[in-house]
């Protein structure tokens, strides 16, 4: 009888785990940015559904009014036998359904067209803007859709990131992603403080004094709530008094600076400008780099420069 025994399946080698672990990098990226964008489509959203329930809110009340009007006008026209249509069609609290049996206001018109044409301009605007509120929920509940479907799969990104990092030694594992830098103490290269007179300088300040916050998809701080790659290098901006846009693609948009001509405060895109960090000088970044990470001082050698593809500056 014939027998055998089974094999497990070769450990694999460093340069397969950094293309695999590259590719989940980039996705990842990818997906935490368009993460950042959903969710300010969603803050969006939830602006507008406040803005037309307050503009139907406003319609109502028009809108009754006038219904009140129209009610005693129809009232007394049916008790003189010049409406031959029962009042109540004339009383339903919903516009659309008024508006169905408009033609029913023809037995009034002749002699209060004024009313009318007001009672039927209310109903329209209270029906146009209750189903713009509509139209604004189901956007704003695909939305939410769309957030949860993402956050399940960049989770399941992080375990298969965890999984391959698992094989390997300590190590082996160094330089094959972002992050493993050193947590810095609000200083570059030990020497002395930071100073914080230019508004670039205020940016790698606060870049500095986040070092050891943790990384949190999407997080745009403060410190306890986390930041993202791109929610980091906004608010250190942010807190220079400088705007610049959400997310790392927007950032790329910025002025471009050439490699040879990096300052401290100067944003740094990698991975297709799908991931970013800010420059501190001495050939040092301030990174948020990944779940599972904190913000760190990392050197812009190994995983960054080799997915470097440019720097901007605000």
């Amino acid at each position: 009888m014939a027998g055998g025994s089974a094999t497990a399946a070769g450990k694999p080698t460093v340069a397969q785990v950094q293309h695999k672990l590259n590719q989940l990098n980039s996705e990842a990226q990818r997906l935490d940015e368009q993460y950042d964008q959903v969710q300010q489509e969603l803050r969006s959203a939830n602006q507008q559904l406040t803005l037309v329930n307050t503009e139907a809110a406003r319609y109502r009340v028009r809108f009754d009014a006038m219904q009140e009007e129209v009610a005693q006008i129809a009232t007394q026209a049916y008790e003189n036998g010049t409406l031959t249509t029962p009042e109540s069609l004339l009383t339903s609290s919903n516009p659309q359904q008024i508006l169905d049996q408009s033609s029913i206001l023809l037995e009034l018109s002749s002699s209060n067209s004024a009313a009318m044409d007001a009672f039927l301009a209310a109903a329209r605007q209270l029906a146009g803007a209750q189903a713009s509120a509509r139209r604004v929920k189901d956007g704003r509940l695909a939305l939410r859709d769309k957030l949860a479907a993402e956050k399940k799969t960049l989770n399941k990104q992080d375990s298969q990131q965890k999984a391959l990092l698992a094989q390997l030694t300590p190590a082996e594992q160094t330089g094959l992603g972002p992050g493993g830098g050193n947590s810095g103490d609000g200083t570059i290269g030990g020497h002395d403080p930071l100073p914080t007179t230019t508004q670039a300088e205020k940016a790698v300040k606060f870049a500095f004094d986040q070092i050891g916050c943790p990384y949190v998809f999407g997080g745009t701080g403060p410190c306890g709530a986390g930041f993202d790659c791109s929610g980091l290098t906004q608010a250190a901006w942010a807190a220079a008094g400088v705007s610049i846009p959400r997310t790392s693609y927007e950032q790329a948009d910025l002025p471009a600076v050439p490699l040879s001509e990096l300052q401290p405060g100067d944003i740094l895109e990698f991975l297709g400008d799908g991931h970013v960090g800010i420059y501190v000088g001495d050939n040092e970044l301030i990174d948020a780099p990944q779940t599972g990470e904190d913000v760190q001082e990392v050197a812009f050698t190994g995983w960054y420069r080799d997915n470097f593809d440019g720097a901007v500056a605000p």
